[in-house]
């Protein structure tokens, strides 16, 4: 009986040091420009075609590796950061301190297919906008502008229910509330805009409720 029981705590012993072993496997260490990041295989393996599936996947693909087994990655950490973000969680988030024209050039170097389609949309709208109101500059018309705070789950909301002439001009991540994996979501500035004097039926439009929560939301900021 007692080599019976002797025999079941080995096994137990066993399965727990095999499940620990899985499950170190699952983890990966990057050295990216001198810092070192942690994640996993799943993480890494979001896009297929991309250079971190293969780095974590390809037993072919040589990379050299530093004094604690990282793999070393010569890009520039700050950019990297959303780079992972995404991966992880499938959300854009680029600090105030970046640039989109950074986050592409990384998306690119490791070849994330989806997020550089999601980045070039970004800088094409930011674009788009700028030459809009250029041209309104040059046309003499003359807008109002607010810059309204949200944090992420209002931001749909806030911008489909834009009304009385109100335009959606910029969204501005002032946040770093956001913490993958709990219940913190990142804040933003949303900046959105009206032409001054805008008229309907040669009279002055009236806000509605919905613009008039807009003028004091932007009015406090």
């Amino acid at each position: 009986m007692a080599d019976k029981v002797e025999k079941n705590s080995h096994e137990e012993e066993m399965d727990s040091e095999t499940t620990a072993s899985k499950n170190s496997k699952q983890w990966v260490r990057l050295n990216v420009g001198g810092t070192h990041f942690l994640t996993t295989k799943t993480t890494l393996s979001g896009d297929p075609n991309s250079f971190l599936f293969r780095l974590c996947q390809d037993s072919e693909l040589i990379s050299d590796r530093d004094e604690t087994g990282a793999y070393l990655i010569d890009r520039d950490p700050t950019y990297f950061s959303p780079i992972l973000n995404y991966l992880r969680h499938g959300k854009l988030i680029i600090n105030r301190d970046l640039t989109e024209e950074g986050v592409l050039e990384e998306a690119e170097f490791y070849n994330i297919t989806k997020l550089i389609q999601l980045v070039s949309e970004r800088i094409n709208n930011r674009e788009k906008r700028a030459a809009e109101r250029l041209n309104q500059m040059q046309n003499g018309k003359k807008f109002v502008y607010r810059v309204l705070q949200c944090h992420e789950d209002e931001l749909t909301q806030m911008v489909s229910t834009l009304s009385d002439g109100w335009k959606f001009e910029q969204l501005i991540n002032i946040g770093s509330q956001y913490n993958y994996g709990n219940e913190d979501h990142a804040e933003f500035l949303c900046v959105v805009s009206r032409e001054y004097g805008a008229t309907i039926n040669s009279k002055e439009t009236e806000p509605t409720d919905r613009a008039k929560v807009l003028q004091q939301k932007g009015s406090r900021m």
